[in-house]
């Protein structure tokens, strides 16, 4: 398989997925989308692969959200309807992986970007990374994953907090939270760790690890089964929202949304 939004390399057990698409901040538009999922389905068919490790190119994990897509999604809804089945995709991949998986976080992680961070079985972050969930403040509800992911690692509280407001955390604030599983100084520091970290779980019993991921999946799904489709509804509903072209072009001229509730 041909892929443009990301590199699929593998060697010695290890599958290793690169956003490669610094110049666009790595965002989830529809080609990534679709390609990030086919991915991990090729990964999870081989059984040579025993553990994966996501990264990116450039200063940015990912910035989330494409705003292009926002806007098709918002004028069209049948093109809102692919979005939302293209962003279940993703979530079903990530969740019924059969192998660990390995995010190294150089740089920010946002919105959907932290989501799929947070996805990962272990998250190696630099000190100068960050992870926010900003749906809210482009007038989106988090329905893409964020009310299934952050409340598994930081619990419902702290999930509320940050999910509510959108506000951005330090890796240091989401090591304590328990969002961040290792954390290093640099962006160096995040590739050799998260290589050393993939290695080690390659060469451990992959039966073993692939069994326990099992049981781990399960109790995602579980939680999945409960809130994914109720938030890919919202987050189509409010898709369709005015707010979200006020906001887009707030953020895009670095004024204040002054949204309206429509």
């Amino acid at each position: 398989m041909t892929f443009t939004a990301l590199a699929l390399d593998t060697c010695d057990g290890v599958a290793t997925v690169t956003l490669c698409r610094p110049t666009l901040l790595n965002r989830f538009d529809a080609v990534l989308h679709d390609e990030f999922a086919d991915a991990l389905e090729q990964i999870g068919k081989l059984p040579s692969v025993r553990a994966v490790l996501l990264r990116s190119e450039g200063k940015v994990f990912s910035a989330g959200g494409d705003f292009d897509l926002m806007r098709r999604a918002h004028a069209d809804v049948s093109f809102r309807q692919s979005t939302i089945d293209q962003a279940r995709n993703v979530l079903t991949a990530l969740s019924t992986l059969r192998q660990p998986i390995v995010a190294a976080v150089q740089g920010p992680a946002v919105g959907l970007g932290a989501t799929v961070t947070l996805a990962c079985d272990v998250v190696v972050a630099a000190r100068s990374a960050s992870l926010a969930d900003a749906h809210v403040g482009m007038a989106l509800a988090a329905g893409d994953g964020g009310a299934l992911f952050w409340p598994q690692s930081a619990g419902m509280l702290r999930a509320r907090r940050y999910l509510l407001t959108g506000d951005s955390i330090t890796a240091s604030e989401a090591y304590q939270f328990g969002l961040v599983t290792d954390l290093v100084e640099s962006a160096d520091d995040v590739r050799t760790e998260s290589e050393r970290l993939a290695r080690h779980l390659a060469d451990l019993p992959a039966w073993a690890v692939q069994s326990t991921k099992r049981i781990l999946n399960q109790s995602t799904m579980f939680r999945a089964n409960e809130v994914v489709e109720t938030g890919l509804l919202l987050e189509a509903d409010t898709m369709a929202s005015s707010d979200l072209l006020t906001a887009i072009d707030a953020f895009e001229s670095t004024r204040g949304p002054r949204v309206t509730g429509r």
